[in-house]
């Protein structure tokens, strides 16, 4: 004779079960039609700047895996905060304003994470968290646009004077780029914002990644570099589109500003982040000591 035992499921398991099936209910039409919008550019301009939900979205729900075991250990405490964000980000959802639909969804998880977890949850998933912030569509980028214009002139006047070095007739009147008779505009939208808003993101997911978050020194150097090596690398890009579009190179120019040429512009200079922060990283961290062996 022997017993044949049966697994029972945890009861908590069940109910993390049935909250992920709602969200996804919820939240998949939203996610889709996200990731449909920035593969194939159809979203608003304004939503395209974060586009770096591709990857940050994937990478905040592996990390969320990969806390789960220390998810279930920590003590259930219902945090009253958690409440109220959950009543925020159900009415942000049944409103049917699309921007309000769109950010319900870091609200009701960051509600989720206090009401089930308290401070604690909030603590372990704050990073998860705050990647779905960053990749959640909404106006800022429309907001912030007027305020570009000292930066969209630095940029035009920049480009104009390579261009000067490199024998052509150039003028800038502005954020104008005067070229042998044809025009360039550097507008809001190529000012770089949304390079550098990907580039910022991408640089969140590397600090945590190699664990350098928990340095404020590093945090400073590696940010401040980014921002140097995006602004430096739309001014090339905005010289070269200068350069053929005065030039009549119109196939380049549209490879370059609308087509993949852009996006493989910009990869590049995503991954030239990574040797900078190796450098950082290896150069502020702290000497290892050599061990003494003792004397016998």
């Amino acid at each position: 004779m022997y017993q044949r035992s049966y697994r029972t499921t945890n009861p908590t398991e069940l109910f993390n079960f049935a909250i992920i099936g709602v969200l996804v209910l919820l939240y998949a039409p939203i996610l889709l039609h996200w990731v449909d919008g920035w593969v194939n550019k159809s979203i608003s301009t304004e939503h395209e700047y974060f586009s770096h939900g591709l990857i940050g979205l994937p990478f905040a729900a592996y990390l969320v895996w990969q806390n789960r075991k220390l998810w279930y250990r920590l003590r259930s405490k219902n945090h009253p905060l958690g409440a109220v964000l959950l009543l925020i980000g159900g009415f942000f959802y049944i409103s049917g304003v699309s921007e309000y639909v769109n950010l319900s969804l870091p609200f009701i998880l960051t509600g989720l994470c206090l009401w089930l977890k308290g401070r604690a949850g909030l603590k372990l998933q704050w990073f998860p968290l705050l990647l779905v912030l960053l990749a959640t569509p909404n106006s800022l980028p429309y907001l912030i646009a007027p305020f570009t214009v000292p930066l969209q002139a630095f940029i035009a006047g920049t480009a104009g004077f390579i261009l000067n070095q490199l024998g052509m007739n150039v003028n800038v009147d502005g954020i104008y780029i005067f070229v042998d008779g044809r025009v360039v505009e550097v507008a809001p939208y190529c000012a770089g914002l949304k390079m550098l808003f990907t580039t910022l993101y991408v640089c969140l997911m590397l600090l945590h990644w190699t664990g350098a978050i928990s340095s404020r020194r590093k945090i400073s150097w590696f940010l401040g570099s980014a921002i140097v090596i995006s602004v430096g690398a739309n001014i090339i890009r905005n010289t070269l589109l200068t350069y053929f579009h005065g030039t009549g190179n119109e196939g380049l120019f549209k490879w370059l500003h609308d087509s993949w040429g852009g996006d493989m512009y910009s990869a590049l200079m995503l991954l030239s982040l990574v040797p900078v922060l190796n450098w950082i990283d290896n150069y502020f961290s702290e000497p290892t000591q050599p061990t003494k062996e003792p004397i016998t």
